[in-house]
């Protein structure tokens, strides 16, 4: 038998061949001397994935063999199909047992003891047609191998669908030696049995085994069976109420064979999503806000459902991810790539045979269909926004503060995303009303266009810290938005690139005759040599902190001393905290301006105070009622403050 070069292939494939034969001992024919080390080492970077790889053979070889039934090439009942695995501790042994088209000698021959070429290829080669449609078409490279990660020798029991095939039993310990004999087997199908060696005891623990099964093998398509369980029976229409059930011994099957993301959207209702979104995260406690699902067959497949649970502003609390499964096998949970990194914040799953994984299905290669995939999913996503929002309007606003930040960060990281959102997104004001962007700006252009015919668009960060700012605003009959998210300065910098002529600042970023400037100006009551008095005063007052006094004259109600934030150097600070901007400016420290009504009659009264300890007083407590506004007073200085304030009522 000529060496050849280690190739990929599946375990249960159809093969026309069979012979009559004795027991025979060989090598397993590969182009290098040994190739368990290796397979060891490099192939499989997880041991536990050997039974995740076991099981989608046996499933591969489960339904191979329905697929030829509906074609007529099997004959009679094929009885009820299924995988099971058990675990024998005393003699150190796990099997995993399915009914599926088994093997002849010849194929064990060809695809257990020539690694040389993929027994799928040669399948889909022989069925094309009808295996494309069916969706068999198997991905699993060198899955039987893995076993020898944790089993010092492993034994094949097998028995070919074919009318008059031979039981053949395969053995070997881990070496290229392996012994081949007929052996008497009843049913049609294959058992491998692992000898689990000593350094791997943990995969004899049925726990660990029924964590391994519902980790990687909860939604495949065949249903698996491991042990039993007891189920209560009905209890009589007469029976007391402290009565018990009695219970009946039955056969556990652990998986969902048939997940509602297999299933025709249209036969689903909206319990159905509830139900299997409990499935997928058995400790979350809330129910999603809804579900987008996903099913498309041109020009890749792909199938999936996506949640969008409650989100608040904490952007790294993510722990329930999307899932990704390629024909119902677990893969990871890890989908950087397949979705696009807006929609991680989601929960779900993907499913696609179209997904390029390398040989182990470990992780993801790089290829041009994650792409389409990834483009398909955004348009998806937001197609069902939109629709949701022209459906209904109000619930969806309802649902604007849970999902904002997962749309928000997609209008920021995915241009298509944003031209389709500008649809849908929401601008909410203080007030608690909503508007589309168009909507926003209809409203608010007559009172918000400055001197130089630039949109401002006021907003709030936090409706209680900024209260004083937005009343002033609101007396002036200016509309406030609260933006409260945690990329909302990213997202007005997105905003005031893509729009013309509009400006976003913050409510306490300036006075509001600084924020929209208009033609008009107020004069003040203050000459400029009493200005150039009253300065130095102030600054003496409040030297050591980082505040830069202004004097302006404003509106006499106005108050007499604020503190406001300039725009530029707060947002980008906030945009460093949540990355992507700033640059050495998020170190920096809080930089204020403090503003001084020159027509408040309390500036007045600090100018013509004659004495320095009194007038340093005034200055000082108006200086901590404006501090106080923007919550920076604190410790020491509060108590102060408080203590002042009770001495001036006396």
């Amino acid at each position: 038998m000529p060496n050849c070069h280690l190739y990929c292939f599946g375990i249960f494939f159809d093969h026309t061949l069979e012979i009559k034969f004795k027991m025979a001992n060989g090598k397993i024919n590969v182009a290098v001397e040994n190739i368990f080390p290796l397979i060891k080492k490099f192939l499989y970077s997880d041991h536990e994935i050997f039974l995740r790889e076991l099981i989608s053979n046996a499933t591969d070889a489960t339904i191979k063999l329905k697929h030829l039934s509906s074609l007529g090439e099997t004959k009679g009942d094929l009885g009820e199909l299924k995988i099971e695995v058990k675990v024998d501790s005393k003699k150190k042994q796990l099997h995993i047992i399915d009914q599926g088209i088994g093997m002849t000698v010849e194929e064990v021959e060809k695809y257990i003891n020539e690694v040389a070429f993929s027994g799928a290829e040669e399948f889909l080669e022989q069925y094309k047609d009808s295996a494309k449609e069916s969706g068999i078409i198997g991905h699993f490279g060198l899955g039987f191998y893995s076993a020898f990660m944790v089993a010092e020798k492993v034994e094949i029991k097998t028995k070919s669908y074919r009318k008059g095939a031979k039981g053949v039993h395969w053995i070997c310990d881990g070496s290229p030696e392996y012994a081949l004999e007929k052996i008497d087997k009843k049913e049609r199908g294959t058992e491998i049995i692992l000898h689990i060696d000593k350094d791997s005891k943990e995969f004899l623990e049925e726990g660990r085994i029924r964590d391994l099964l519902t980790k990687y093998n909860k939604f495949m398509p065949i249903p698996i069976q491991f042990g039993t369980r007891e189920e209560a029976l009905p209890l009589p229409e007469d029976a007391p109420e402290d009565a018990k059930p009695k219970t009946k011994t039955v056969v556990n099957i652990i998986n969902n064979p048939n997940p509602a993301w297999t299933e025709v959207p249209a036969e689903l209702k909206e319990e159905d999503y509830k139900s299997f979104y409990r499935e997928l995260y058995p400790m979350q406690f809330e129910e999603p806000l809804f579900n987008i699902h996903l099913n498309v067959d041109y020009p890749f497949n792909l199938t999936g459902i996506l949640y969008f649970p409650k989100l608040n502003n904490d952007l790294n609390m993510q722990k329930d991810r999307i899932q990704l499964y390629q024909n119902q096998v677990f893969v990871t949970d890890n989908v950087e790539g397949i979705v696009p990194e807006f929609l991680t914040l989601l929960r779900g799953v993907i499913d696609s045979p179209d997904i390029p994984l390398n040989v182990s299905r470990s992780y993801l290669q790089a290829d041009g269909a994650v792409k389409k995939i990834s483009n398909y999913i955004t348009r998806k996503v937001a197609d069902k926004l939109n629709s949701l929002f022209k459906k209904d309007r109000k619930a969806f606003e309802e649902k604007w503060n849970d999902i904002k930040v997962v749309i928000e960060y997609g209008m920021l990281s995915e241009d298509k995303f944003f031209e389709k959102a500008e649809k849908f997104a929401l601008y909410p004001d203080i007030e608690g009303d909503y508007y589309t962007y168009e909507e926003l700006e209809e409203k608010v252009k007559p009172l918000q266009m400055d001197k130089d015919d630039k949109l401002i668009l006021l907003y709030a960060s936090n409706k209680e810290e900024q209260h004083s700012y937005i009343v002033q605003a609101k007396e002036k009959g200016y509309t406030v938005l609260l933006l409260d998210s945690p990329i909302a300065s990213h997202l007005i910098q997105k905003l005031e690139t893509e729009k013309e002529k509009v400006s976003f600042v913050r409510v306490d970023g300036d006075t509001l005759e600084n924020l929209i400037k208009k033609e008009e100006s107020v004069v003040s009551k203050l000459s400029d040599e009493e200005k150039d008095k009253l300065k130095p005063v102030i600054e003496g007052v409040v030297e050591g902190g980082n505040y830069t006094v202004q004097l302006e004259a404003l509106d006499s109600n106005v108050l007499p001393f604020q503190l406001t934030q300039p725009e530029f150097m707060r947002r980008m600070k906030e945009m460093q905290q949540t990355g992507g901007g700033g640059g050495m400016m998020g170190n920096m420290p809080e930089m204020f301006n403090l503003v001084v009504n020159t027509n408040h009659e309390l500036v007045g009264q600090i100018l013509n105070t004659r004495t320095q300890k009194k007038r340093d007083r005034l200055i000082q407590q108006a200086v901590d009622l404006a501090r106080l506004s923007q919550n920076l007073l604190k410790g020491e200085e509060l108590t102060q403050f408080i203590q002042r304030s009770v001495d001036l009522i006396k």
